[in-house]
């Protein structure tokens, strides 16, 4: 159990230390123990102790303790590792009934390790390591499930999930983050329960949702919770697609084109929003769809408009905050943008720059992305949205101009005393062919003597001057341009 002492942070370890140094009993506990043995880094730390919550906080200088179940956190100031800025030492309890299904009417400090074990839910988070003794205690078999990657709940299952029905949300969320199958008498008491779930407020759902959305295997989860019944209680309009034919152009029915195009943006690690709208973008498709006897195919003409508006109570309803329910509803509505590079104009580029925000533009593409390889389809990129992709950076990228410069009209007129008028551009002109040849000219200081220069020049001279810094202003847009278009292969 060496292996196990030597992950464990300094921050924690000193914690322990200082428990055991004062006549207590310090175990390190629960999906860190797990995660340990699986070789993954823990995302955070707990301890377990027969000491009180009050011997506990008499221990540290930087303690809080604002809960019911005798959690007290430990704040390890300065820590650089954001896992062990709080750790939670927590002594042992056991609890009474569970008669909101959502928490213990009662809670009782133990002595006994054993007490606090066999509360918890699932075999592999039912593990405790004693770094002062270097113990591993496996009272229920978690070391041989987290081996085999079995997800199998402590004890009876019906009454785990009857305790706290937000359990069976859990097992599907560490199911998908570990890839761990699910043992068949778990996951059976987990349909049995599964009406339990409306009990459970929507902000407790919707942490556990984030992280099914934020793991490996987020496909497979939504599945999973709509096969053990519990999808109605998470995001009920998911469902609604579930049959519903789509176009020749998808190989899929709505509800796993939905799944697909969230799980391609889980396989390429991006962020949470864009996964969140991968899964909702087609969720106005069943609202929307109309049989076209002209094309002897089914039309969703609007479905975007619509969807978006699903998207934003979807969310609102898991009380998300309102940038994300913002952010999500706006891909939603524009996931549709017209993308064909050959008929779109720079113009119109720059609108849908607009209707998203420059700082989601990029999101809506990788959207774009999700929704293609959602189809069935094999091509990620083709030609034409990489193209479009070259048109959103031009349309993004600071145009090079006079306002590039140090000095502006108002400079100059100070500066040279010269008045309003065309002078003013042929110099601001001159500048900028400078400011091309060397940026390191762009200084106020550097400018301001080169216009003192340039005031003595005629109209003629300054004409030349400012003719040949738009000439090599025009080059270097054309080379800006050139580069981007090599970048995504369109050149």
């Amino acid at each position: 159990m060496e292996l196990l002492r030597n992950q464990i942070p300094a921050e924690v370890s000193r914690i322990t230390e200082t428990l055991t140094k004062a006549g207590f009993e310090a175990w390190i506990v629960g999906g860190c123990v797990r995660d340990m043995l699986l070789g993954r880094r823990p995302k955070d730390w707990d301890i377990t102790t027969n000491a009180t919550p009050e011997q506990i906080q008499g221990l540290f200088e930087n303690t809080f303790y604002t809960n019911d179940f005798g959690t007290v956190g430990i704040v390890n100031e300065g820590a650089e590792d954001e896992s062990v800025r709080i750790v939670e030492a927590t002594p042992y309890r056991t609890e009474g009934k569970y008669s909101d299904a959502r928490r213990p009417d009662s809670v009782q400090f133990s002595q006994h390790i054993e007490d606090d074990l066999k509360r918890r839910d699932f075999t592999i988070n039912a593990l405790a390591y004693n770094p002062a003794t270097q113990q591993l205690l496996d009272l229920y078999g978690g070391i041989k499930d987290t081996s085999a990657g079995i997800l199998r709940a402590v004890g009876e299952p019906e009454e785990r999930f009857a305790e706290d029905a937000l359990r069976i949300m859990r097992a599907i969320r560490i199911s998908a983050e570990l890839g761990f199958s699910i043992e068949e008498h778990t996951k059976e008491a987990m349909k049995q329960c599964a009406g339990q779930l409306a009990r459970i407020s929507k902000e407790r759902i919707r942490d556990e949702f984030i992280r099914i959305v934020n793991s490996q295997k987020p496909m497979d989860a939504v599945i999973l919770a709509q096969n053990i019944g519990i999808l109605g209680y998470i995001v009920p309009e998911l469902q609604k697609g579930i049959d519903i034919e789509q176009n020749q152009a998808h190989s899929f029915d709505v509800f796993e084109h939905n799944l697909r195009s969230l799980q391609h943006a889980a396989d390429k690690g991006w962020g949470f929003e864009v996964r969140l709208a991968a899964l909702l973008h087609d969720i106005g498709k069943p609202a929307s769809r109309r049989w076209s006897d002209e094309k002897h195919d089914w039309t969703f003409h609007g479905h975007e408009v619509v969807g978006a508006k699903i998207a934003k109570k979807t969310l609102e309803n898991l009380k998300f905050t309102r940038e994300t329910i913002d952010t999500v509803s706006t891909l939603v509505r524009w996931h549709m943008f017209f993308s064909d590079p050959d008929k779109i104009t720079l113009s119109a580029v720059r609108r849908i720059i607009t209707n998203v925000g420059r700082d989601h533009i990029e999101n809506l593409v990788k959207l774009r992305i999700c929704d293609r390889i959602g189809t069935g389809r094999p091509k990620e990129q083709p030609f034409r949205l990489r193209k479009y992709q070259a048109m959103i950076e031009q349309a993004l990228r600071d145009p090079i101009s006079v306002a590039m410069l140090a000095v502006n009209g108002k400079d100059v007129m100070d500066i040279t005393g010269e008045k309003a008028g065309p002078r003013l551009g042929w110099m601001l002109h001159a500048l900028l062919e400078e400011v091309l040849d060397d940026p390191a000219r762009n200084t106020k200081e550097y400018l301001s003597q080169k216009l003192l220069d340039l005031h003595t020049l005629s109209d003629a001279e300054l004409i030349k001057l400012g003719e040949a810094g738009k000439e090599k202003k025009d080059a270097a847009e054309a080379e800006d341009i050139k580069d981007i278009e090599k970048k995504y292969f369109v050149s």
